[in-house]
């Protein structure tokens, strides 16, 4: 059983310019306490194509946490425009916020964001070089794709020893049975079995 549930995510100051932070209020619950740090991670999936473009937005570590239920801001800035790709910077994307304890990821919650001009006459003839400028990011609250991962809690006596060592990036933020989410299919239906729709 999970010592940590997520209780909720709001997404604050949505819409917003493309260029302004990013901003989620995080309440989660721990039935008991934990030793250790949780690393939560906001990361902006900048092209449906490759990993490659993922930017992480920003880390951090809270910890030691005691049980009962806890909350806070998790801010970042706005995704850099220059590691986007072009043609991938209006329209649909993911931004994912996730969280691992013990380098290990127990949930991801993934949002689906829309990036568009406000000006009609740029929606309708839009410039062959994206002027983030004059986009507006509207992050889809209502419907977050939430899915969960069962994790030692207690960690391998190796990971433990070598916790500072682990690096959550090596073997991608997105497990094959979640592709689903990387690439933006339309099938939303076929989710991993410890997945739900919403929190």
């Amino acid at each position: 059983m999970a010592r940590v549930s997520v209780l909720g995510v709001v997404v604050l100051e949505n819409p917003s310019p493309f260029s302004s932070p990013l901003r989620f209020q995080v309440q989660f619950e721990c039935g008991e306490a934990l030793p250790h740090d949780l690393e939560w991670k906001i990361i902006y999936v900048g092209s449906a194509e490759s990993e490659e473009y993922d930017q992480v937005l920003d880390s951090v570590l809270v910890g030691p946490v005691p049980a009962g239920r806890h909350m806070f801001v998790f801010e970042a800035n706005a995704p850099n425009p220059g590691l986007i790709p072009e043609s991938d910077a209006v329209g649909v994307t993911v931004i994912l916020i996730t969280c691992t304890y013990l380098g290990q990821e127990f949930i991801r919650i993934g949002y689906y964001v829309n990036n568009e001009y406000m000006d009609p006459e740029l929606r309708e003839n839009p410039p062959i070089k994206p002027d983030f400028s004059q986009l507006q990011r509207n992050i889809l609250a209502s419907n977050p794709r939430v899915t969960r991962f069962h994790i030692n809690w207690d960690g391998p006596r190796d990971q433990m020893d070598n916790i500072e060592n682990v690096d959550p990036e090596q073997d991608g933020f997105l497990s094959p049975n979640c592709a689903y989410i990387k690439g933006l299919a339309p099938s939303m239906g076929l989710q991993p079995e410890n997945s739900m729709d919403c929190m």
